[in-house]
C-alpha cells in the first residue's frame, strides 16, 4: 500500500468504547490512499454506531445488573436448501420463525448457539448464550449463523408470504450488505470485534456461506423467487465485489498463485492467524470448500478461472499418501505412517513458505511438524487432516470442464 502523507481523517481508536482494534489500525489506515481511508473510516464509525445502539437497547430492556444470557443450543441451525415449501409452511415452523425473528439483533443479524426450541426471546435477554463477554459473537457469520436464518425466513415467506418473515429476512440481507468491508471480504462478527474477529474469515466457510445467499438472492435461485430486479442487481453487485476480494487474498509463493489462508488481513489481505490451533497458513479445508463454489457458482471470467485451476493445480500437487488414520493405545486419533495405505489426505494447514503440513497445539501454540509431536504436548478436538480436495480432483473436476464447455 502507497502511504499519503495526509493526516487522518477521523481516529479509529477514538471510537473504541473500551479497547481499539488490533488489525484495523489507525497506523495501517493512515497508509491507505484518501479515498479508501475515507471508506473504510466511515465503515468503522457505523460499526461502532451500531454496537453503541445495540448496548443502549438491551439496557432499556433490562431490569437487573446483567442481562440474561439466550438459552443456549451448541447444535447448529441449519436446514437442506432443497427443502420443499409446503414444509416451510407448517404451523411449526411458522412459530420457529417468530421465535428466530425475536432473536434477530437490533443490527440485523443474529448470535450462534441459541436454543430457539425454549420460545421466543424475552425482553432484557441477549440476543447471545455467550457468559463470560456477553457481546460476543452478539452478531456473526460464524457456524453458519445469519446466513441459515436468512434462508430459513426466505422458505417460511415464500410459503405463506407473512409480511413480517420478509421484513425480518430483508433486515438480515442489509446487514450482510453492512457488514461487507470496503475490499469486498467480510469479519466474523459485525458490529466488528477486535481480534481475530476482525479478520476476512474462510473459516467454517463463513465468506463461502455469505457468497451462496447473494447467489441465490442475486440468481432468483431456490427460496429467492421474490426477488425484484432492483434487489438481484444489489446481490450481484455485493456478490462479484466478493469474488474480486477472493481473488486478491489468492496466496502467492514463488510468484504462483496457491490457495488460500482460513482468515486474511482485512486491510493488508495477508494471512494471519486465528486460535493458537489456527495459525497463518495455507488452508486445505476451508480452500476446497471455496474452490467448490467457485467452480459451481462463480464467474468463468478469464481471471476466475485462472485462479480455480492454479488452486486446483496446487491440490493435485500436496496430496498426502502413505498414512492412515487409526486411535492409539490411549484411544485418540492418530495418523502413522503405512506404505500399503491407500487412503489420500490433504493437510488442513500448510506452511506459507515451504508448502509442507504443520501442526499447531491448541495448548502451547507452538507450530509442529508432524501431528504426533503435536498431540503429545497438546489436547486435540479438531481435525488436523482432510479429504476435500479429493472431491473436487474427482466429480467436481468433470463437471468444472462441462461448465466451462457451455460457456455458463
Amino acid at each position: 500500500m502507497r502511504p499519503l502523507l495526509l493526516p487522518l481523517i477521523l481516529s479509529i481508536t477514538a471510537l473504541a468504547e473500551d479497547k481499539p482494534f488490533t488489525m484495523l489500525t489507525d497506523e495501517l489506515l493512515a497508509k491507505l490512499l484518501e479515498a479508501q481511508r475515507t471508506e473504510w473510516t466511515a465503515y468503522i464509525a457505523k460499526s461502532r454506531a451500531l454496537a453503541e445502539t445495540e448496548h443502549r437497547i438491551l439496557d432499556a430492556e433490562r431490569t437487573k445488573a446483567e442481562a440474561k444470557p439466550a438459552p443456549g443450543n451448541r447444535a447448529e441451525f441449519e436446514f437442506d436448501s432443497d427443502t420443499p415449501a409446503e414444509w416451510f409452511a407448517s404451523a411449526e415452523n411458522q412459530k420457529l420463525a417468530e421465535i428466530v425473528i425475536s432473536y434477530q439483533t437490533p443490527t440485523g443479524g443474529w448470535s450462534k448457539a441459541v436454543d430457539y426450541t425454549k420460545g421466543p426471546r424475552q425482553p432484557g435477554t441477549h440476543w447471545t448464550a455467550q457468559t463470560g463477554d456477553a457481546w460476543h459473537y452478539c452478531g456473526t457469520f460464524d457456524n453458519r449463523t445469519t446466513t441459515e436464518q436468512i434462508k430459513f425466513l426466505a422458505g417460511v415467506f415464500t410459503a405463506t408470504k407473512r409480511d413480517d418473515v420478509k421484513t425480518a429476512l430483508m433486515k438480515g440481507l442489509d446487514y450482510i450488505f453492512a457488514a461487507q468491508y470496503p475490499n469486498g471480504g467480510w469479519p466474523q462478527n459485525y458490529p466488528v470485534e477486535r481480534g481475530y474477529h476482525e479478520a476476512i474469515t474462510l473459516n467454517d466457510d463463513a465468506m463461502v456461506h455469505i457468497l451462496k445467499v447473494l447467489h441465490d438472492f442475486a440468481e432468483g435461485d431456490n427460496h429467492f423467487a421474490f426477488a425484484d430486479a432492483a434487489l438481484k442487481q444489489r446481490a450481484q453487485v455485493a456478490f462479484d465485489k466478493g469474488i474480486a476480494n477472493i481473488a486478491a487474498m489468492q496466496v502467492r509463493i514463488g510468484g504462483q498463485p496457491t490457495v488460500w489462508c482460513a482468515q486474511h488481513h482485512p486491510l493488508t489481505l495477508e494471512p494471519v492467524k486465528a486460535r493458537a490451533k489456527e495459525p497463518p497458513s495455507l488452508s486445505g479445508g476451508e480452500s476446497a470448500n471455496l474452490v467448490k463454489f467457485l467452480m459451481r457458482s462463480g464467474p468463468t471470467t478469464p481471471e476466475v478461472v485462472a485462479m480455480i485451476e492454479s488452486a486446483l493445480k496446487w491440490f493435485d500437487a500436496h496430496r498426502l499418501t502413505g498414512l492412515r488414520k487409526t486411535k492409539n493405545d490411549k484411544g485418540k486419533t492418530d495418523y502413522i505412517a503405512d506404505p500399503a495405505s491407500t487412503d489420500v489426505l490433504w493437510a488442513r494447514f500448510y506452511d506459507l513458505q515451504t508448502a509442507k503440513p504443520i501442526f499447531a497445539g491448541a495448548d502451547d501454540g507452538i507450530v509442529y511438524s508432524t501431528f504426533q509431536e503435536m498431540a503429545a504436548k497438546n489436547k486435540v478436538a479438531y481435525d488436523f487432516f482432510s479429504t476435500r480436495p479429493a472431491e473436487l480432483l474427482g466429480k467436481e473436476l468433470p463437471r468444472w470442464r462441462k461448465r466451462l464447455e457451455k460457456g455458463k
